[in-house]
């Protein structure tokens, strides 16, 4: 199998003694050329996501496995779910090769030592999730990770960006992101890691809106855990039930920091219980629970 990240870009004949605008404006195209290979990938995208939530309201985790720099980009997807969106974080694992770097040595040779998978992946359900990443497509240790999965019957997302590549064939959902060659022949931290970024951050951004976690596009269910977010979820309880600053500052204490519930509040509901119970009969979805608020009126 031809490796399309392994073949020399067009552009990277004498790359070096080129006038610095100009190889750097090589560089921006090669990230630009990448980030279209996400147009193909849409509709996998969408399904994968269906499948995230559907496996999270089972009760199941979700498991991101990667060596490399791809592992790189599946720990700044998975790390940031807890916050924007109120995940569970005893619910989101992040498997690397080699483990997760804590300074800036990251040997190439872990990618190929899959021992540790086997403790790591000893508790997979069929109501779990894994989201194996590889830009070849070939990485033994994420391989493996997928491997393992697919026997324990959970559902495995794989994302890679050669066509045909093993990875995709061991997926329940495939995501083939087919960019172009690298301006420096191999280093996927560029043009397929840019894609991967983009599928990892569109399909658990997804995910939470299929678990209602997002509200005419803002955070509805934040960890309001620092200034900068707690101003941002009075803010968003503010322009959503359309209330004062005080209103929502007071509702938000009265909801200790739910989001949700605190809009509930200023839109009429008697308290943080019946708020509560509001969004449980809706599957925790705002918007339905205040259209039925409304048609109660």
């Amino acid at each position: 199998m031809d490796l399309v990240t392994e073949t020399r870009h067009r552009s990277a004949i004498g790359l070096e003694i080129q006038p610095p605008l100009d190889i750097a404006t090589i560089l921006a195209n090669g990230q630009i050329e990448a980030a279209k290979a996400i147009e193909a990938a849409k509709p996998a995208i969408c399904d994968g996501s269906a499948a995230m939530a559907r496996q999270f309201l089972a009760g199941g985790k979700l498991i991101y496995a990667a060596a490399g720099s791809s592992g790189l980009m599946a720990l700044a997807d998975a790390s940031e779910l807890g916050g924007t969106f109120g995940i569970d974080t005893a619910k989101i694992r992040i498997l690397m090769a080699g483990g997760i770097p804590t300074n800036g040595d990251m040997p190439g040779n872990t990618e190929d030592d899959s021992s540790s998978l086997t403790q790591a992946l000893s508790d997979l359900s069929d109501r779990d999730c894994l989201i194996a990443i590889s830009a070849s497509g070939s990485t033994p240790y994420t391989l493996e990770a997928a491997h393992i999965a697919k026997n324990a019957g959970t559902y495995v997302i794989g994302i890679a960006n050669n066509p045909g590549s093993p990875l995709l064939g061991q997926s329940n959902c495939p995501i083939l992101l087919p960019t172009p060659p690298e301006v420096i022949s191999g280093s996927t931290r560029m043009g397929a890691a840019t894609a991967q970024k983009m599928a990892l951050n569109m399909l658990s951004t997804m995910m939470a809106i299929h678990l209602g976690h997002v509200h005419d596009g803002m955070m509805i269910n934040l960890k309001a855990d620092n200034i900068k977010l707690r101003q941002r979820a009075r803010i968003i309880v503010q322009t959503i039930a359309q209330t004062s600053e005080d209103d929502a500052t007071n509702a938000l204490e009265t909801a200790q920091g739910n989001v949700k519930q605190a809009i509930l509040l200023c839109a009429g509901i008697s308290d943080k219980a019946e708020a509560e119970a509001l969004l449980s009969r809706h599957d925790d979805h705002l918007r339905a629970a205040l259209n039925a608020l409304a048609a109660k009126d």
